[in-house]
């Protein structure tokens, strides 16, 4: 009997997806990949819940919504080993620099300085903001992390690879914050 394939997963918060956009860029490594994995969870897999028992999930993405909040906490107790993908979920980053201003000088800016047509802020339909966008660790155990903004595609790749194999990567030189 063959041995089952690693169940991993991929998850947005808040985030510009560029994490996602470096994990495509894998190119012909994907491919390796695809045959050693099974993606069961992302933004490019037609799942609309979140599975019961996957391996590895990398989460991109700061926390900024109680909504968040939820989802991160069924992806840690639903998944063996939870990534921080990315600075914005190692750190809040870019999504985090709304944090030295208040929530409402924030949605003012946004949604009734900056619009032309119809200004308002939103209230339905959209997850209320939290007062400052934190990273991954602040709520749940996260049990490895890749920084990068993005992270190069050959850094994650390798991250897979290390995990799968039942490896925690040593990433050394292969990111960076910022890189």
């Amino acid at each position: 009997m063959a041995a089952l394939r690693p169940r991993i997963a991929t998850v947005w918060l808040d985030g510009c997806s560029g994490c996602h956009m470096s994990l495509l860029d894998g190119d012909e490594r994907l491919m390796e990949l695809a045959e050693k994995i099974d993606l069961v969870y992302g933004p490019l897999v037609d799942t609309p819940d979140f599975p019961e028992e996957v391996e590895i999930t990398l989460v991109e993405g700061g926390v900024s919504t109680d909504d968040d909040i939820r989802k991160l906490r069924l992806l840690r107790k639903r998944s063996n080993i939870l990534v921080s993908f990315g600075d914005c979920a190692v750190t809040a980053n870019v999504p985090g620099m709304r944090n030295e201003f208040r929530l409402g000088e924030v949605l003012q800016r946004a949604y009734l300085e900056n619009v032309s047509w119809r200004p308002s802020i939103p209230v339905a339909g959209v997850p209320v903001l939290k007062p400052h966008v934190r990273p991954l660790h602040e709520y749940v155990e996260v049990d490895a992390f890749l920084p990068g903004c993005p992270p190069p595609a050959m850094a994650i790749w390798y991250m897979l690879s290390e995990l799968i194999e039942g490896r925690l990567p040593e990433l050394g030189n292969r990111t960076r914050f910022g890189a």
